[in-house]
């Protein structure tokens, strides 16, 4: 990597936390990675605001791994101090809406694949996709993009077997080889109103709480090594009720359900359901488990570079991504979502280097 390609994705950086980008407000970034892209080169595709590009002797019969991360934020909570729009740099830190989630990587994913995009030699082809509404897991991100009709011809990413994906988000260099999966549950317990004094009608509110209490106690049988327990966590609670002498007839609650990679959806819907009286109905499936065996070439390559590999509990578009990817960035996922945010320079410099090492000992990998 050259000082002057890394200087280029600090600068590219700044800009980016200096456009505001909220979930499906992305025009102003995505335009600004296109125009930095093809600075630097590259031939570059756009659908809505996701922004992609593949490697300058892209090869349909070579096996194809995909470079993604997000522009798209998360509003600022009012915790903030300083504007989240201004790229201050500080003590070694850049402060802004963004940087760290998942801006530094996104900018390391970039340079690194500046850094490959001439090369001819290389035994698979790489994709950058720079990609919209991760932090509202929206259906015009990543999931849009691979099936739209540019994309799939150009890159026949279907066709390939062999297809694997890094997606960078902040998990300071380390591999997340696997993922929780999200489901919210809608729950409605329907009773029967009546007067409170006289005792009257079903209280639905107690239906529910009997079900809250069943859901709290209940542990799921099977244990994985990467991410633990299946988690249901109850987050709110209502009642349309509100006169204090009417037994409320019907009562609704969330369950937040966080699933390992040892369940489908469907099963622990099933399980819920047969247990409790409320009728549950999920908000989505979409945001499934996923796993990256320990076996292939991505995670060989990270492990014969020393990286650690664990499960994370948070969700990404590696949710939606339907081929085997490792999570894997510059940053540190407490830092995502808070007040002030930041990132280290030095941890951008990082990224780079290390997701062009990665890639090389990939490529040194599936050449022997």
């Amino acid at each position: 990597m050259t000082n002057a390609l890394y200087d280029s994705a600090i600068n590219l950086l700044q800009q980016l936390i200096a456009t505001p980008s909220f979930s499906k407000e992305e025009s102003n970034t995505a335009t600004a990675i296109e125009h930095w892209l093809q600075q630097h080169g590259v031939i570059t595709y756009r659908y809505l605001n996701n922004v992609w590009a593949v490697n300058k002797f892209y090869n349909p019969a070579l096996p194809t791994l995909l470079l993604n991360s997000h522009h798209d934020t998360v509003k600022p909570n009012a915790g903030y101090t300083i504007d989240p729009f201004k790229p201050i740099i500080n003590d070694g830190k850049l402060y802004g809406l963004g940087s760290n989630d998942a801006g530094g990587c996104l900018v390391s994913l970039l340079a690194c694949f500046v850094h490959f995009y001439p090369q001819g030699n290389l035994p698979f082809n790489l994709i950058i996709a720079a990609t919209a509404e991760e932090e509202i897991s929206g259906a015009n991100g990543i999931e849009a993009l691979l099936k739209e009709t540019t994309f799939t011809q150009v890159t026949q990413w279907q066709n390939n077997t062999a297809i694997y994906g890094i997606v960078g988000e902040p998990t300071q260099m380390q591999m997340a080889v696997a993922e929780r999966g999200l489901m919210v549950i809608d729950a409605v317990a329907t009773g029967k109103a009546g007067h409170a004094a006289r005792q009257e009608g079903v209280n639905a509110l107690y239906i529910a709480v009997n079900d809250i209490a069943w859901c709290k106690a209940y542990a799921f049988e099977r244990v994985s090594d990467f991410l633990g327990p299946v988690q249901t966590t109850v987050t709110s609670i209502h009642t349309p009720n509100t006169q204090h002498n009417v037994v409320p007839d019907t009562c609704s609650f969330v369950i937040d359900v966080r699933v390992n990679e040892l369940y489908h959806f469907e099963e622990v819907l099933t399980t819920l359901q047969a247990k409790m009286q409320s009728v549950l109905t999920p908000r989505s499936t979409r945001l499934k488990s996923s796993m990256i065996a320990l076996d292939t070439p991505l995670v060989q390559a990270g492990i014969q570079l020393g990286k650690q590999y664990y499960g994370s509990p948070t969700t990404s578009d590696k949710a939606l991504i339907p081929f085997p990817a490792l999570k894997i960035g510059p940053g540190d996922s407490a830092r995502s979502h808070t007040a002030n945010e930041y990132i280290y320079i030095h941890e951008i410099e990082q990224g780079i280097n290390e997701y062009i090492a990665l890639i090389q000992q990939c490529a040194n990998y599936l050449s022997l």
